[in-house]
């Protein structure tokens, strides 16, 4: 009897094995991550996750998409890191967290600074006072200039301020290397002289400018009456010319008288020598 009990055990045992056998294998099932959401980036930009417990480089590279090469390299481990609970994993760099700025006072805008000038430039002026002789306030080439009349050149801004004399000639008096600008010339004429034109005059130089201004005089009747009074004809003519001529006229003058005397003298004396000898 107990045979007979023993030997369905063993049927029995062997049905279920091959009833296990008949069944299809069941692959084992894909491990499931929870999903993490990314970490917001802190005030220096770096993404940092807190590890859990059961955390490994592993389990952390794969839950963030990156590779164990990037996770060394961002936290600088070795070759087999060993993760703790609470250690800050550094995930990635990314730009610093939005952060709303305290309102404060609105900048003051500076005040605006001049542009810059170029420095000015220079040029000359040249003065010349000359004799009117015709009255026609026009300077004529063969007009020389009257000596001794005083020029006077300043600035509007005051920065300058010459004077001169005038010198006989045809040559002008210049002033050289004057800052353009406003300026006023004024000239004087010398006593025995009348103005015939304006002797003050305003004008602007400008850089390289080269300015000539004739101002015009002529000899009043005082000075005119006390003037040797030239021959006719003899424009030109050297006054010892004349003081020789004179000197030779009156030579002439004096030979003359002489033998006039000789020959008045002459006649007498035949005179009497005829009455002698009647």
């Amino acid at each position: 009897m107990k045979k007979l009990y023993w030997m369905s055990f063993q049927l029995i045992l062997f049905a279920l094995i091959l009833i296990g056998l008949s069944r299809p294998v069941l692959a084992a099932p894909v491990a499931q991550f929870t999903p993490f959401p990314t970490p917001t980036p802190g005030p220096n930009g770096q993404i940092i996750y807190i590890a859990q417990e059961g955390d490994s480089a592993w389990r952390i590279a794969a839950i963030f998409n990156l590779s164990l090469d990037q996770l060394r390299v961002l936290n600088h481990w070795g070759e087999n890191p060993i993760i703790n609970p609470g250690d800050k994993i550094v995930l990635g760099y990314a730009g610093p967290a939005e952060v709303q700025p305290t309102p404060g006072p609105s900048p003051t805008t500076p005040p605006l600074l001049p542009t810059p000038s170029a420095p000015p430039g220079v040029g000359n002026l040249c003065v010349i006072l000359y004799n009117d002789l015709n009255g026609d306030s026009l300077r004529q080439e063969e007009e020389p200039a009257i000596p001794k009349g005083a020029i006077s050149v300043s600035n509007r801004s005051g920065t300058v301020s010459k004077t001169a004399e005038t010198v006989p000639g045809l040559d002008p008096v210049c002033f050289e290397d004057l800052p353009e600008g406003d300026y006023t010339i004024s000239v004087a004429v010398p006593e025995g002289y009348n103005p015939t034109t304006v002797m003050n005059l305003t004008l602007k130089l400008n850089s390289g400018d080269i300015t000539y201004l004739p101002f015009g005089a002529q000899a009043n009747t005082q000075t005119l009456a006390t003037a040797p009074i030239a021959p006719e004809g003899g424009g030109g003519r050297s006054p010892l010319l004349a003081i020789v001529g004179g000197i030779l006229l009156l030579l002439g003058l004096g030979l003359g008288l002489v033998a006039a005397g000789f020959v008045k003298f002459g006649g007498k004396k035949k005179a009497n020598s005829g009455s002698n000898r009647v």
